[in-house]
């Protein structure tokens, strides 16, 4: 049997040249339609992709009150590194403990020292009180009690965490696969997670532009000057760290990024800027006034303790 030669394009047919399949490829790719966004929308939950030097991967994030969320258990993770080791506990020859104190602990303790000194000088102050500074005081407990519902009420971010470790997966089936599975992980603590388990497709891993983080160009572009500085790339970097750093339990961090802290002058800074009019005036002369070395460095230390705690998966 003769082989039949293959067919050639119809004469009367114009051949598509390299620039009209693009522009045909950018038509389809506009016409199909967007991931059904149902599934995210019941269960309260979200995909997200993260870009960081070591790669790209996928997880899930969701947002609850404080009140109903129990933290990662970074117990393990800090006895197995000593960069986040909070302290070390050795003996001496006179079988005495000492505590040897990291950095990041001690001047959390030299916090935490001097807000035991305040509690013990209200303390004090209290016992020299009157009966109408008892009422006082007492109505200052209840504003205290007011404030701790409010912050129970608070919506904090959880990733899918395990024992203080970001799971990252470098393709949507394998994040699915891991879903599946039924392995340990502290989104499961979610009412919503069997649901997800159940109906969730690699298809549906399709996370939206505000939920795309590149964390591996930040350090970079501040190094570029004021002028190359990529204002809404650095926004959303601030945004997917501080949620990192509380959902993973990264003290140092959180620090970094603070109210008041230099790397926040320059979110407050960016914020200002892109929004225009006299703010956005004002907020580009702030800019002027960073240092691009100290905050690309300073970046760069968030950066690194975030990649320190991730655990990729393939």
């Amino acid at each position: 049997m003769a082989r039949q030669s293959p067919q050639r394009p119809d004469a009367d047919e114009p051949e598509l040249d390299d620039t009209d399949a693009a522009a045909a490829a950018d038509e389809v790719e506009e016409d199909r339609p967007p991931a059904d966004r149902a599934l995210w929308e019941e269960v309260r939950i979200d995909p997200v992709e993260i870009a960081l030097p070591a790669g790209t991967g996928f997880t899930l994030r969701a947002y609850r009150p404080a009140r109903e969320l129990t933290p990662t258990d970074v117990a393990e993770r800090d006895q197995d590194d000593p960069f986040l080791a909070r302290r070390q506990v050795v003996e001496t020859e006179e079988d005495e403990e000492v505590v040897i104190l990291d950095e990041e602990f001690a001047a959390l303790s030299a916090e935490e020292d001097d807000e035991d000194e305040e509690k013990d000088a209200k303390s004090r102050r209290k016992g020299k009180a009157d009966a109408s500074g008892d009422e006082k005081a007492e109505a200052d407990e209840d504003d205290s009690e007011d404030d701790e519902d409010e912050a129970g009420d608070e919506e904090v971010p959880l990733f899918l965490t395990h024992k203080g470790r970001l799971l990252l997966f470098k393709t949507p089936e394998s994040l699915v696969t891991f879903i599946r599975s039924g392995a340990p992980n502290d989104l499961s603590q979610l009412d919503s997670w069997n649901e997800l388990s159940e109906r969730l497709e690699p298809a549906d891993i399709a996370p939206l532009d505000e939920d795309t983080y590149e964390l591996d160009l930040v350090v970079e572009n501040l190094r570029g000057g004021h002028d190359a500085w990529d204002h809404e790339l650095l926004i959303e970097a601030g945004e997917i760290a501080r949620d990192l750093a509380y959902a993973l339990r990264l003290p140092a961090v959180l620090d970094m990024l603070s109210a008041g802290s230099s790397l926040d002058d320059l979110d407050e800074a960016l914020r200002a800027s892109v929004n225009g009019g006299v703010g956005g005036f004002l907020g580009r002369r702030r800019l002027k006034k960073i240092g691009a070395q100290t905050a690309s460095l300073g970046w760069r230390t968030i950066v690194g303790k975030i990649s320190a705690v991730v655990d990729w998966r393939d």
